[in-house]
């Protein structure tokens, strides 16, 4: 059975924060909220919770993971950017979006992408989770909170299937959360892609 930590969505109360925080610190597997909906999450370091996550979600491609990082200072250990990539991420962070970067020697090899050796990395606008990884002060790994056999949509913390609170240590509970994904852009090439249109739009930039 997993805890279930009810924080304010919009003013997380402190000692709450500090709770999910530890939790997290000691290796813990966390459903928190995010701009998309609720995801999985462990710290960057946990191979043992990564693994369990790999099992909750049955996927064998470590690098669908993306890092929740504090801010762009944060991004910058574990991403090579130059001032173009520093002026673009400023313009766009924080927010709904999920920058694929080429990965420094920071990141375990085991979540680079087996080809380009990137990482795709997020600076969160949810209040909640923004104060977690302050207070955490370190990344934090996440992935869209998905069963393989649930088709529907996990929005809502009180309706999660008794699977969710089997496989997990901890749920943060914020209320209902539209599960939408982030607007993916690939920054790895000479010219910004845009993978996907979510939650975040096409930037101005990449309009046609």
């Amino acid at each position: 059975m997993s805890d279930t930590i009810e924080i304010h969505p919009t003013t997380p109360q402190p000692r709450l924060v500090v709770q999910v925080a530890e939790a997290l610190a000691d290796g813990q597997v966390a459903v928190l909220p995010t701009d998309s909906g609720y995801a999985l999450a462990c710290r960057l370091e946990d191979k043992a919770a990564l693994a369990r996550i790999a099992q909750i979600r049955r996927d064998d491609e470590p690098h669908h993971m993306t890092m929740i990082c504090r801010d762009l200072s944060e991004i910058s250990t574990y991403a090579k950017l130059d001032n173009v990539h520093y002026r673009f991420l400023k313009a766009h962070t924080p927010g709904p979006f999920t920058f694929i970067l080429e990965a420094t020697s920071e990141v375990p090899r085991r979540l680079l992408h087996a080809k380009k050796r990137s990482i795709g990395l997020r600076v969160p606008q949810h209040p909640v989770l923004q104060a977690i990884v302050q207070e955490l002060r370190a990344p934090i790994l996440s992935a869209s909170l998905v069963l393989p056999d649930l088709d529907e949509p996990l929005e809502d913390p009180d309706l999660f299937p008794k699977a969710v609170d089997r496989q997990v240590d901890l749920v943060v509970h914020c209320g209902f959360l539209v599960q939408m994904p982030s607007t993916v852009i690939d920054m790895t090439g000479p010219e910004f892609t845009l993978v996907r249109v979510g939650l975040g739009g096409v930037p101005p930039e990449l309009e046609d």
